[in-house]
């Protein structure tokens, strides 16, 4: 045996003790076939998202609250290594594959827009007046992934990291997580399905469970947080988190995070999926519409959402308008379609391209666009 199949033998060695339930690297699938190095198919896809540039626009990227005068409040950058962390306990303790699951969590969010979910919910209006389709991050996230990254060449991820970053959008809440086995057919129908109406695969799950454990990591990654960025800035008191809810799983991010990683791990342990208790469940179901209500309502006045989505749809228009004018000057060529091969080029609508480019940028780049905006 020479070093680099010593090499490779030791990465293997971490998946010899998992889970009779675990995703084993043997079992990975991409949809380009390419040959492997040391690294194991999972680990290579941590790399090849870290070291995707696109990862670097998470540092300027919105987790809730925009234009904050206030270095400790969450970025999407902040969030996704949270996630990882998180998700990675839950993992090491049920034995499952962790690689994967970090995977997963650091790229799921990378199709977020700017602005966080009011900038989301400002481009899906636009996407669905404009092509009569929807707009949601995580579909935008396996769409950078698959079809825009590399010069429209895409990552080539795993079959099972796409699907993770495609079902871990957490909005609808379940008290237990099954995988649902998928065929790289199945899973192609799903994402396309996402991007004609993303609604339609919210009761979806992952197909495995690391997936799963991310899915429920993300909603464990931000709700404790984001009550403690709100609390900094003044948005309420921690006495007025309810105490039915705080009697459950505390009123700090600390013990929030805790209590609930505990549960899912006692509940978890050696089961063929992931779940909570039913008291921890209906507790983080009661603070999730607390924290609707308190936070996410709220993250901006309804000047700024005003204000924001006139600059989006003016900046939509402009950069529609530079296309059909082929003016190669304007950032749209400069910064994105001077960067793609001709497939992409070809095989997107020019609103969509519009979309794919808006969607990748930072707070600070889209409000400097709309302040030039002529």
């Amino acid at each position: 045996m020479n070093y680099l199949e010593e090499a490779r033998e030791n990465f293997l060695k971490k998946e010899k003790d998992l889970s009779l339930y675990a995703q084993k690297s043997m079992d990975a699938k991409r949809f380009k076939k390419e040959k492997e190095d040391i690294r194991t198919p999972f680990f290579h896809d941590i790399d090849r998202i870290i070291y995707d540039l696109s990862y670097t626009r998470y540092l300027d990227k919105t987790q809730v609250f925009t234009s904050c005068e206030n270095d400790h409040i969450s970025k999407r950058m902040t969030h996704v290594q949270m996630v990882s962390k998180i998700a990675r306990t839950i993992g090491r303790s049920l034995s499952l594959n962790e690689d994967l699951i970090e995977a997963i969590a650091l790229g799921h969010d990378i199709g977020h827009t700017p602005l966080g979910h009011s900038g989301e919910a400002m481009l899906n209006k636009l996407c669905q007046e404009k092509m009569g389709c929807t707009f949601a991050h995580n579909v935008e996230s396996v769409r950078y992934y698959m079809e825009i990254a590399h010069q429209g060449e895409g990552l080539n991820l795993c079959l099972q990291t796409l699907d993770g970053i495609l079902m871990h959008n957490g909005e609808v809440l379940s008290k237990r997580y099954i995988k649902e086995e998928k065929t790289m057919t199945e899973f192609l129908a799903e994402y396309q399905l996402g991007c004609k109406d993303a609604e339609q695969i919210k009761h979806h799950h992952p197909m495995t469970l690391e997936g799963c454990v991310v899915r429920l990591s993300d909603v464990i990654g931000y709700i404790g947080r984001d009550i403690e960025d709100a609390i900094m800035i003044g948005k309420f008191s921690r006495e007025e988190i309810p105490v039915s809810i705080k009697e459950v799983l505390g009123d700090n991010n600390r013990d929030i995070i805790n209590t609930i990683i505990l549960d899912i791990i006692k509940e978890s342990m050696g089961k063929p999926y992931i779940q909570f208790s039913q008291k921890v469940y209906e507790a983080l179901f009661a603070l999730k519409k607390f924290n609707m209500e308190r936070i996410y309502s709220q993250s901006m006045t309804t000047e700024e959402y005003n204000s924001y989505e006139i600059g989006m749809r003016k900046l939509f228009d402009q950069y529609i308008e530079d296309i059909q004018n082929e003016r190669k000057d304007s950032l749209i060529y400069t910064l994105f379609l001077d960067t793609q091969n001709q497939e992409y080029i070809q095989n997107n609508s020019i609103e969509r391209k519009v979309v794919d480019f808006i969607a990748g940028m930072t707070d600070e780049f889209f409000l400097a666009q709309i302040k030039n905006l002529k």
